[in-house]
């Protein structure tokens, strides 16, 4: 019996030998035969329907999708034919920033001062070349790191970097800042394109760390003071390179309240800027500033700001590339027992007196403590080259001559031996100064006095035991030079050879001779100079002696102007005087006639004592036809006659 697959075998056989047969004739179903539709009558005007709900014919929805299927694919064949070709034929000539690339080859760290090297890669993945390509670096010039206040910009040109290409730059610069700090570096580039005015640019940020600077600044001070306490800073700095370093400066910023009293050595310029000069390796200079802390409060902070570079080729004064800085805070606060000294009414580290000034002194003192203190003492040590301890009064205590100090304290006033917290309260002296120059001592050097105030007393501590309290206060009186400045008009003695008549005589010319002379007793003064001016009537004659004076008229002004400078201490006293002489003509009027006219009016001598440190000023009055030191000078020869 055949097996089924078998049968299905036979029975494809018979199909294909049906398919492939000449006689075989396909069977043809019509289906159903089609008939005419019945006529339907139209009416010839529009009928309303008797209901509003007109029914619609159902539409089949299997040919509704196929239908928005396929306008759906109509519209997308469209938008990716356009979007194809916007792609080809724009966008593909389109300049992208997002397409060109800044790469920067080096070290992220460098030495403060010493020639960093970057390489810098700028990649063209633009399907068109860049054209005018500058490359822009900017980097801090100085140590602050901020390159909105202090940059250094370098600026090339590349020309044109092809579609595809690489360029490389070698740059090199110096920077500078704290060790550890962070300097950046800001690479730019700026660029056009083909058939466009517009500038396009691509920035690229690169930071450099400072792991050493090439001068080391140390500060070293007091953490904390008190208010009108004396404070000493040193400051050292060394080079921390292989090779000398020129030019070099300091500059120190002091915070308010802070008082400049003294430098060593001296600043070069002000009371805050040295000239380092050349810094070889190794070397460690070292500046030690004395002040002290006024008009300050307890609880506030004082900063000190110090910065060393390159000295400026234009201003001296000021730091061109600044190499590094540093900070020193101090902290004030209040002492428990107070002493503030006060001379002539004002407290200050220094003062400045004339010679054989009196001088008036009061302490101040108070218990800053919530608790009592005992046996309170007050001390005031006078020292100097200039007292004239004849003079000096400890008013209610006492003056103890072979110690130069004044003594307050219990043995002398009850109420030291118990002081109650909050209270306060004061004494005083006075004493004066000793002349400037006398036959005996000479010419005093550096004429000062200095007073030094201590107070003392025990605070009663929890135990049985007390607590030693004390606070020390000084002050610096500096005796201010004397300085005299001498006028005579002359006419038949003098440097120069006078005409005219004498008496003068109105409408006709009458020449003299002025004389200015210096003199100087203790300290330097500096700035010096002399102005006088010449009333309308005389006029000034180009005869000047000596005649490498620095002396000069202003007709517009009619100022005469002698710059002096320097007039060194003992200047008309152990030394020759300074002096000038020049010759001015007279004219008088009929409205003159017996009268004696001024020669030359008012003259003012200025200048800055420089141990004192304060200006001084000296006028003379003006001179006349009177001619005082002139001996030759008959009777009513000063009297303008017709």
């Amino acid at each position: 019996m055949p097996s089924p697959k078998q049968n299905r075998l036979d029975k494809i056989e018979d199909l294909k030998n049906q398919l492939f047969s000449k006689n075989y004739k396909a069977k043809i179903d019509h289906g159903e035969v089609f008939s005419p539709s019945p006529q339907i009558a139209v009416s010839d005007s529009w009928v309303k329907p008797a209901s509003d709900n007109i029914v619609l014919p159902r539409k089949d929805s299997n040919s509704s999708v196929f239908k928005k299927f396929f306008i759906f694919s109509i519209i997308f064949f469209v938008l990716a034919i356009s979007y194809a070709a916007y792609m080809f034929f724009a966008k593909g000539n389109t300049v992208s920033s997002e397409n060109v690339e800044i790469a920067v080859v080096g070290n992220t760290f460098a030495a403060g001062g010493e020639e960093l090297s970057l390489v810098v890669e700028i990649i063209n993945k633009n399907n068109v070349p860049l054209e005018l390509v500058d490359l822009i670096v900017e980097f801090p010039k100085g140590s602050t790191g901020d390159l909105a206040e202090d940059t250094e910009r370098l600026r090339e040109s590349l020309g044109t970097i092809p579609s595809g290409a690489v360029r490389s730059e070698n740059i090199k610069m110096t920077l500078f800042g704290e060790q550890g700090s962070v300097r950046p570096v800001k690479i730019s580039i700026e660029y056009r394109v083909e058939g466009s005015n517009a500038i396009f640019v691509k920035e690229k940020l690169h930071e450099v760390s400072i792991n050493s600077t090439p001068l080391n600044i140390l500060v070293t001070g007091p953490s904390s003071s008190t208010p009108n306490q004396d404070i000493l800073l040193n400051i050292k700095s060394s080079l921390n390179a292989t090779k000398p370093a020129e030019n070099l400066m300091l500059r120190v910023e002091y915070p308010s309240g802070f008082q400049f009293v003294s430098a060593k050595p001296a600043p070069s310029f002000g009371s805050n800027i040295w000239e380092l000069g050349s810094l070889a390796p190794g070397a460690e200079p070292v500046i030690s500033i004395s002040g002290r802390m006024l008009d300050v409060f307890d609880g506030e902070e004082k900063t000190f700001r110090i910065s060393g570079g390159s000295q400026s080729s234009v201003d001296k004064t000021l730091i061109d590339v600044v190499f590094n800085s540093a900070v020193h805070t101090v902290s004030i606060r209040r002492p428990l027992i107070e002493a503030d000294l006060f001379l002539n009414g004002e407290n200050k580290t220094e003062h400045a007196v004339g010679a054989r000034s009196a001088i008036s002194g009061e302490i101040r003192w108070s218990n800053n403590l919530e608790t009592k203190i005992n046996d309170l003492s007050i001390r005031a040590k006078i020292s100097g080259n200039l007292i004239d301890r004849k003079t000096i009064d400890g008013g209610r205590g006492f003056y103890n001559s072979s110690e130069d100090v004044i003594i307050w304290d219990k043995n002398y006033s009850s109420a030291f031996k118990e002081v109650s917290p909050g209270q306060s309260g004061s004494v005083s002296f006075s004493l004066a100064s000793l002349p400037l120059f006398s036959a005996a001592s000479g010419l005093a050097s550096a004429p000062s006095i200095t007073i030094e105030v201590s107070i003392s007393g025990k605070q009663s501590t929890d135990g049985s035991g007390q607590q030693d309290l004390s606070t020390q206060e000084s002050s610096v009186i500096k005796i201010i030079s004397d300085v005299g400045l001498a006028t005579s008009a002359l006419h038949y003695s003098g440097a120069f050879t006078n005409t005219g008549p004498i008496p003068p005589k109105a409408e006709r010319e009458t020449t003299y001779t002025i004389s200015w002379a210096l003199s100087n007793t203790a300290n330097n003064i500096s700035k010096a100079k002399v102005v006088a001016t010449l009333p309308s009537w005389v006029e000034f004659v180009e005869e000047i002696s000596p005649s490498n004076s620095d002396l000069v008229y202003d007709k517009l002004s009619r100022e005469v102007l002698w710059s002096i400078g320097s007039i060194p201490k003992g200047t008309g006293i152990t030394a020759a005087p300074k002096q000038v002489s020049f010759k001015v003509k007279l004219k008088p009027s009929l409205s003159q006639v017996g009268s004696a006219p001024v020669l030359i009016n008012e003259a003012i001598l200025t200048g800055h004592d420089d141990f004192a440190n304060v200006d001084i000023r000296v006028n003379k009055s003006s001179l006349n036809t009177r001619l005082l030191n002139d001996p030759a000078l008959p009777l009513s020869g000063d009297t303008v006659v017709e």
